[in-house]
C-alpha cells in the first residue's frame, strides 16, 4: 500500500517491492539510478510522471558493481542515500527501491548474464570490457522486479540507452524505454553524478567535451568529415584532456550517415574522472 503526502515508501528487498507496488489497470514507470541525484534525474523523474500520471513512479537506487571493471571508481562512487529521498519527496516519488548488493545477487556473481551483443564491445565498451553486459543484466531484472509500463532513462548515457531498447525489443520485453535529452549546466557541461570529481581547474577541461559536441554540430550543415573536423579541432586545445573516442554514428550507433540524422560522441578522462556526453545532430 502506498503512503499519501508522506513522501515516497522505501523498501529494501524484492518482497517488500511486491507488497508495496501496487495491482492497478494504470500506467506506471520506473527510472533506474545509482543515487547521487541531481536535476538531470529530477528531469527523469517528471517525464516519467508526466508519462503515466496518476499512475506511480517507482526510482531505483542501486550502485551496480557489475557494471565496474577492476580499477574504477565502484567504492569511491557518490553515495548520498538521505539527500536522494529528499529529491525523491521533492518530486513526489512513489516508491523508492533501495536494495544491497546481497539482495540485487542472491546467489553471489550471477553465472546467466545479457550478452549486449557487438556494440557492447565497442566505444564505452571497449574501454570498459564488461560494462553493458553488466548494465543490461542489472536493468533486466529491475524492469522483472518494479514490473513497470515505462522506463525512463536520460539519453546523455546514449549507448547504454540504444543497449537498452535492442535488449527489450530482442527479448520480446513488454515495457517502452523512452528516452529523455541531456540535462546541462549553464556553462555546457552535461549533468553527471562524477561532475562532483572535478575541481575547478579540471571542470574547466571538462568543458571541452561539450565544447567539441558543439562545435561538431554547427558544422553538421557541411557533412561528416567537416563534423570530426570542428570538433577535434576543439580537443586538441585541450592537452590535459585525455580523450577516450570523439565517433559519428548513426542513431542506433551504426555507420553515420552521409545526410540526415545522427549522434556525435565523445567520452574523455579529465585527471581520474572519466566523462561522456553525446549531442544528435542533421548532417547535410
Amino acid at each position: 500500500m502506498l503512503a499519501e503526502n508522506d513522501g515516497p515508501v522505501i523498501v529494501r528487498t524484492r518482497a517488500e517491492l511486491a507488497e508495496t507496488l501496487p495491482v492497478t489497470e494504470a500506467l506506471t514507470a520506473v527510472v533506474m539510478t545509482m543515487g547521487a541525484l541531481h536535476d538531470g534525474h529530477r528531469v527523469l523523474i517528471d517525464a516519467a510522471r508526466d508519462r503515466v500520471s496518476p499512475g506511480p513512479v517507482t526510482v531505483t537506487i542501486f550502485v551496480n558493481p557489475l557494471q565496474f571493471g577492476p580499477g574504477e571508481d565502484f567504492e569511491r562512487y557518490p553515495r548520498s542515500f538521505e539527500a536522494d529521498v529528499t529529491v525523491c519527496r521533492d518530486e513526489g516519488v512513489d516508491v523508492v527501491f533501495a536494495p544491497d548488493v546481497d539482495e540485487m545477487y542472491a546467489g553471489g556473481q550471477p553465472e546467466v548474464t545479457v550478452d549486449p551483443g557487438p556494440l557492447g564491445a565497442e566505444l564505452d565498451g571497449a574501454a570498459r570490457p564488461g560494462h553493458f553486459a553488466g548494465v543490461l543484466t542489472v536493468v533486466a531484472k529491475l524492469l522483472n522486479m518494479t514490473v513497470p509500463s515505462f522506463a525512463i532513462f536520460g539519453e546523455k548515457d546514449y549507448q547504454q540507452l540504444v543497449l537498452v531498447r535492442r535488449m527489450v525489443r530482442d527479448l520480446d520485453m513488454a515495457q517502452r524505454i523512452v528516452g529523455v535529452p541531456t540535462v546541462r549546466e549553464p556553462d555546457g557541461l552535461a549533468l553527471s553524478s562524477r561532475n562532483r570529481y572535478l575541481r575547478a581547474t579540471e571542470r574547466q577541461v571538462a568543458l571541452s567535451l561539450s565544447r567539441a559536441l558543439f562545435a561538431g554540430a554547427e558544422a553538421a550543415p557541411k557533412g561528416p568529415d567537416a563534423v570530426l573536423a570542428a570538433g577535434r579541432q576543439v580537443l586538441e586545445q585541450a592537452p590535459a584532456l585525455d580523450v577516450d573516442y570523439f565517433v559519428l554514428r548513426d542513431p542506433e550507433l551504426r555507420t553515420a550517415p552521409q545526410t540526415g540524422e545522427a549522434r556525435l560522441l565523445v567520452a574523455g578522462r579529465v585527471g581520474g574522472t572519466r566523462l561522456i556526453d553525446n549531442v544528435p545532430l542533421t548532417l547535410g
